[in-house]
């Protein structure tokens, strides 16, 4: 079932992609030499080509394959040749960046120059050229296009390989051990019938008008645009608000439907550009403007951007909104590393020593989230306090968080929080990003949600370079967007009415019966938990030792 989760994450490593080496034409290596322990033994790359090409077993490949069957070396056969998609001029700026560096060199402790050491610069010729070359990106061009013999640590890359499989192996138990947690803690609430309940998938009852403001921030030299959606023909009640902040080179935009609804349900919704992190952001990457995906000062922008779109509407509200909004009672949700955003902006600090020694782990490039993590050790070392009083709730979706707060700095958040997450995402894995934050929250008001098959991102919002780079990698069996885009309105829907629009009658929808009801029939499922359920996964994880 979890084959996804692994091609996804060999796709994000490997086609993700990046800046701006030029392919040059050297020498090409001619073996690859393969170690364990005091073992050494070598392997002709030429012996490898014959292999692809018509199976052909020379005397220094046949050790490897003696003991295979016709299947797995079938299957060796073609993931020599499989062709991975990406544009090479993308994938070279990408492996220039900090976080593409960053993967090489954590690739290239396993994969090194033979008597020298870190395989990173060969790592990145290669790849960049075979991307280049009209064979295109493959694993047998890759090796063909190494510039010099390399040496494969197979400790190393067998331990990685180990780590990825384990990664998989409790993504499968989690999800197991949180449907049973779902069913349990269904099975002692108060019982509802949502049949006759007003369906919370579809609009509510509030026409809205989408505004675009333009902001500047003079403190911060930071102009940003904000999609303002505004419910019409609300009465004299206040009006509560929720700002939303978008994930890593996304834009607000891209969540319109949701935010759409939201609004319907009589909420003002602001959806603020980051703009050191956006999609904007990437293209002058792409195109050359930057070295990096995003500007390392965006962990300290983003939350910042969130309070600044707040004492916007406070100088608006006045006239504007005839006082009516509701802000002292702000909810912020945010999906990835707008998740990091919303959890800052609640309360939790940036924790350097636990962020340091998480950097400095084996393995550690199998989670992506951490390696945008790792950068923000390139800031001063100092308390950065985000939070903002006026905050009440948050939702955090595919929240990318565990190791820049660590335990100490989540347990700081008192207000109500929504962790969101998906099974098969290979950004923000939950087994490395969400579930022990769910354990260590102390707020009495807490939920985790799961939603099963769903993998990070809105595919039919992906970028088409992108896309087709997962698509070529194949075993993504994904539900539908559909799916998951009405999950996601349930549960942004009855989190907000409950803690931000204070109607109770919306808590029935925050049970874990609800995510049963909404799953019935479906391929995919959506599993909910609340704070009653905090022990017995906490001793899940200890199960499973993560």
């Amino acid at each position: 079932m979890f084959k996804p989760l692994k091609s996804g994450i060999i796709a994000l490593l490997i086609g993700l992609s990046s800046i701006g080496l030029a392919p040059v034409s050297v020498r090409a290596a001619e073996e690859i030499s393969l170690s364990y322990g005091f073992l050494i033994e070598s392997l002709k790359v030429s012996s490898l080509e014959a292999f692809a090409k018509d199976g052909t077993v020379s005397e220094d490949l046949e050790p490897y394959l003696r003991s295979s069957s016709a299947e797995e070396r079938a299957e060796f056969r073609a993931a020599l040749t499989k062709r991975i998609d990406v544009d090479p001029v993308l994938i070279s700026r990408f492996f220039n960046s900090a976080m593409g560096e960053a993967i090489l060199a954590r690739i290239g402790k396993g994969i090194t120059i033979k008597g020298q050491g870190n395989g990173k610069y060969a790592l990145r010729g290669a790849i960049v050229t075979a991307a280049f070359d009209p064979e295109g990106l493959t694993l047998l061009n890759v090796l063909k296009k190494l510039p010099v013999d390399i040496q494969i640590q197979g400790e190393y890359v067998l331990g990685a390989d180990k780590e990825l499989d384990k990664v998989i192996a409790d993504t499968e138990t989690l999800v197991k051990e949180m449907r049973l947690l779902t069913a349990q803690e269904a099975s002692t609430d108060p019982q509802v019938n949502y049949g006759s309940l007003k369906d919370i998938r579809k609009p509510g009852n509030y026409q809205v008008k989408k505004e675009v403001w333009t902001l500047t921030d003079a403190s911060r030299n930071r102009q940003f645009y904000v999609d303002v959606y505004i419910p019409q023909g609300k009465s004299n009640a206040k009006t509560p608000v929720i700002v939303f902040s978008h994930g890593l080179a996304s834009r607000p935009e891209d969540f319109d439907e949701g935010l759409q609804q939201l609004a319907s349900y009589g909420y003002l919704v602001a959806a603020p550009q980051h703009p050191g992190s956006d999609a904007l952001y990437l293209q002058g990457m792409l195109e050359g403007f930057y070295k990096n995906i995003f500007d390392v000062n965006e962990f300290i922008n983003r939350p910042l951007d969130i309070s600044y779109v707040i004492d916007e509407l406070e100088r608006r509200n006045p006239t504007q909104f005839q006082g009516k909004l509701d802000l002292n009672n702000v909810g912020v949700a945010g999906h990835s590393f707008g998740g990091y955003t919303v959890l800052a902006i609640a309360g939790a600090t940036i924790d350097f020593d636990n962020l340091q020694k998480d950097c400095d782990r084996p393995y550690q490039a199998i989670d992506t989230a951490l390696l945008l993590q790792c950068r923000a050790l390139e800031l001063p070392r100092k308390d950065y306090n985000l939070r903002d009083p006026r905050v009440k709730a948050v939702f955090a979706a595919n929240a990318v968080n565990r190791s820049i707060f660590g335990q100490k700095d989540i347990e700081k958040i008192s207000i109500p929080v929504f962790l969101a997450s998906g099974s098969y995402d290979p950004a923000t894995p939950p087994v490395f990003e969400q579930v022990e934050t769910f354990t260590w929250l102390k707020t009495p008001d807490k939920y985790w949600g799961l939603f099963e098959g769903q993998a990070h991102v809105n595919f039919t919002k992906l970028d088409p370079g992108i896309k087709k780079s997962l698509d070529s990698v194949g075993n993504l069996t994904l539900p539908s967007q559909n799916l998951i885009t009405n999950y996601s309105k349930a549960m942004t829907v009855s989190f907000f009415q409950t803690y931000i629009g204070k109607d109770n009658s919306y808590r029935p929808y925050l049970q874990s019966a609800y995510a049963k009801y909404l799953s019935q029939g479906e391929t995919f499922d959506l599993d909910l938990i609340s704070g009653a359920s905090s022990a017995e996964l906490d001793a899940v994880l200890k199960k499973i030792e993560l």
